[in-house]
C-alpha cells in the first residue's frame, strides 16, 4: 500500500474479518469502524461473537462498534456491554434513533459515566452543537460528520466540516471524523482543513494505490479494460 503524506487519520469501515487481520499491522491505518449495515453486509451473523473476536485481535488501534436499538433503556445496556469488551473500543450512537427522536438525552448519560462515544450518523452544524454541550470534555469522543451523505443531497459538506472544527478546536478530547467517503479525493479534501480522521472503506483501501499515478498511462489501463471486457463477453459487430 503505497504512503501518503497527510496528518489526517486513516481509519478502515467494514466487517470483512479477512480483511480487518490483513491490515491489522498496517501503520498507515489508525483505526476500525464498523456498523450494523457493514456486518449484515460481512455475513456477521453473531454480533457479540464478531465484537469480541475483533477486540481480541485489534489491541493497538480504536474500534468503534455501534449499538442498534431504538429504546433508550437497551442502547445504554448495549453501550457499556461494548465499552468494558476493550479499553480501545469506542461506542457508535446515532444523533437521532430510527423514529427520529434525538438522542442526546442517552449521550448525556452515557458520557457522564466516562465511556468513549462515536457519535455517528450526523448531518448538521446545529447537531454538533448540541452533542458538544453533552459531552464529557475529559473523555476521547468522536463525532463523525457523514460528508459523503451530505454531498450526495447536492450540498457542500466542505462548509459544515470546517464549520463544525473551528467549533471543537478548543475542546482537546475531541476528533472529527469525515464519514461516508465518497472517493479517494475526500482523503486531501479532509486532510486539506485539517479533520482529524476519515474513514476509507476496504475498496477504497486497493485504490490507495493509485494516488499520484500518470494520467497518460490511466488512459490506457481504462481502454485496456473495455477492450478486455468485451473479448471476455465474446462481443462481435457483424458487417
Amino acid at each position: 500500500m503505497k504512503k501518503i503524506k497527510i496528518k489526517t487519520k486513516i481509519f478502515a469501515d467494514g466487517a470483512n474479518f479477512d480483511q480487518i487481520v490483513k491490515i491489522k499491522n498496517n501503520k498507515l491505518i489508525k483505526g476500525i469502524t464498523t456498523n450494523p449495515s457493514l456486518m449484515r453486509k460481512a455475513g456477521v451473523a453473531d454480533y457479540v461473537k464478531f465484537a469480541k473476536k475483533l477486540t481480541k485481535t485489534i489491541k493497538n488501534k480504536s474500534i468503534s462498534l455501534e449499538v442498534f436499538s431504538d429504546e433508550n433503556k437497551e442502547i445504554i445496556k448495549q453501550s457499556i456491554f461494548l465499552s468494558q469488551l476493550a479499553s480501545n473500543v469506542y461506542v457508535k450512537i446515532p444523533i437521532v434513533n430510527s423514529k427520529g427522536h434525538s438522542m442526546i438525552p442517552v449521550i448525556k448519560i452515557l458520557s457522564s459515566k466516562k465511556i468513549k462515544l462515536n457519535i455517528t450518523a450526523i448531518m448538521t452544524f446545529d447537531q454538533v452543537k448540541n452533542v458538544t454541550k453533552v459531552l464529557d470534555k475529559k473523555t476521547n469522543n468522536y463525532i463523525s460528520i457523514f460528508a459523503g451523505r451530505i454531498a450526495d443531497t447536492g450540498r457542500d459538506p466542505i462548509k459544515t466540516m470546517d464549520k463544525s472544527l473551528k467549533h471543537l478546536k478548543k475542546y482537546k478530547k475531541f476528533e472529527v471524523i469525515w464519514a461516508s467517503t465518497r472517493e479517494i479525493l475526500n482523503i486531501f479534501h479532509a486532510d486539506r482543513i485539517r479533520c482529524h480522521i476519515i474513514t476509507v472503506g476496504y475498496d477504497f483501501l486497493k485504490k490507495l494505490d493509485m494516488i499520484g499515478m500518470n494520467l497518460n498511462k490511466l488512459s490506457k489501463i481504462t481502454s485496456k479494460q473495455f477492450i478486455d471486457d468485451a473479448k471476455k463477453s465474446g462481443y462481435k459487430i457483424d458487417i
